[in-house]
């Protein structure tokens, strides 16, 4: 269930877990993965100075070589003027100008990005404490992103308690189960979770039948029937997904019969 206020490079919050990472190499999606209940707005602007820097590095690599080759040609000019005969320390040439106007102009391309993060999306929102929300209000109400709330089934229940939160909401959506089509053209299409690494040959028909069958369309449950399908294939040196991997993967988890 997730309810939004609109809808690109955005920020995704989760209160359960405790690290900032980069999720792909471009600044796409930043996860910070714990939205503390009392300092909401401060961990939010935090994530979005991490995806800022991200942005930002590329132009301050740039600045710091050409800086660099500006300071070295300039150290070599005055190296040569304090070797010649009779020159004496008082006679140090001042620094190239260049080198300080150069920075500033670096300076003002910093200034001129403007924020990435036009996208906000905070996982378990049902589980954060009015001050977050209004927090979280108070970034929207900024005008600068936009934001999604994703929550557990009755999270628009609980928000419309607060009619100043609930009016700036833009509309309900419900997750529902992935279908057997879904789920079939998921697994025909190689996808896997982020981080799991499956054999390149293509799932067996009657592999992609047990998936769907255990899943029941449930997309973390699937999430967690490929983790252990990796699991199991290494711990045995297996090189091809059968359905005896499948059955052993399934029997590894606390999923119930399917």
């Amino acid at each position: 269930m997730f309810v939004s206020y609109s809808a690109y490079n955005c920020l995704f919050i989760d209160s359960l877990f405790n690290e900032v990472r980069e999720q792909w190499k471009k600044p796409d999606i930043v996860f910070l993965d714990k939205l503390t209940t009392v300092r909401g707005r401060a961990d939010i602007n935090l994530a979005r100075e991490r995806v800022m820097s991200i942005v930002l590095n590329p132009l301050r690599r740039e600045a710091t070589k050409v800086l660099e080759e500006i300071r070295v040609k300039d150290e070599k000019r005055r190296r040569e003027i304090m070797d010649k005969p009779g020159c004496s320390p008082c006679d140090r040439p001042a620094v190239d100008p260049t080198y300080f106007e150069t920075y500033k102009q670096y300076q003002v391309k910093e200034r001129a990005v403007a924020d990435p993060t036009t996208l906000i999306l905070v996982d378990e929102a049902d589980r954060l404490h009015m001050n977050s929300l209004e927090q979280i209000r108070s970034i929207f109400d900024e005008g600068t992103a936009g934001l999604v709330l994703i929550g557990m089934s009755g999270i628009e229940k609980r928000i419309a308690r607060f009619p100043q939160f609930y009016s700036r909401i833009g509309f309900v959506h419900e997750f529902r189960p992935l279908d057997a089509e879904q789920v079939q053209t998921l697994l025909e299409t190689k996808w896997a979770p982020v981080g799991v690494t499956l054999p390149d040959e293509q799932l067996l028909p009657e592999v992609i039948a047990s998936l769907i069958r255990m899943s029941g369309g449930n997309f973390r449950l699937l999430t967690r029937l490929l983790t252990q399908i990796e699991r199991v294939l290494g711990v045995n040196d297996l090189h091809l997904v059968t359905n005896a991997v499948v059955e052993a993967a399934r029997d590894s988890l606390v999923i119930g019969p399917g």
